[in-house]
């Protein structure tokens, strides 16, 4: 089978107990940051701020893991929400989410919104003008 060339094709080519669970995620980030771009890396559904380029323009990953369902994200996005995302943390940059139960949106698109208001701060700071 070959590489899947946008997330529609990477949820279609997940096993098919899984594709309700991709699509949730990706709604869940979609309604969070709906201006985030959207396109594949390292092979996983990645999101990133619009129009930026370089690493600080990361907003998330997340993929089909055998553990589970993994959810990227900058250390430096997951550790203002240790407390309440400790139950799915499995490394300072990863949540796991285990595909036999529900998975938590409402935290998913906290953490996706406040790591883009946190990137949208730090180029304010670096007098970048805000889109």
């Amino acid at each position: 089978m070959s590489r899947p060339t946008s997330v529609d094709q990477y949820i279609r080519s997940a096993p098919r107990e899984t594709q309700a669970l991709l699509r949730r995620i990706r709604a869940a980030i979609r309604e969070g940051v709906p201006e985030a771009d959207e396109s594949l890396s390292y092979g996983m559904p990645f999101y990133s701020c619009p129009g930026d380029v370089g690493i600080e323009r990361r907003l998330c990953y997340f993929g089909l893991q055998p553990a589970g369902i993994g959810l990227y994200f900058r250390p430096k996005d997951l550790e203002p929400h240790a407390e309440p995302i400790t139950q799915y943390r499995s490394t300072k940059s990863a949540l796991r989410f285990p595909i036999d139960r529900p998975i938590p949106i409402a935290p998913i698109q906290k953490l996706v919104r406040d790591a883009n208001r946190r990137h949208l701060a730090g180029k304010q700071a670096v007098g970048q003008p805000r889109r």
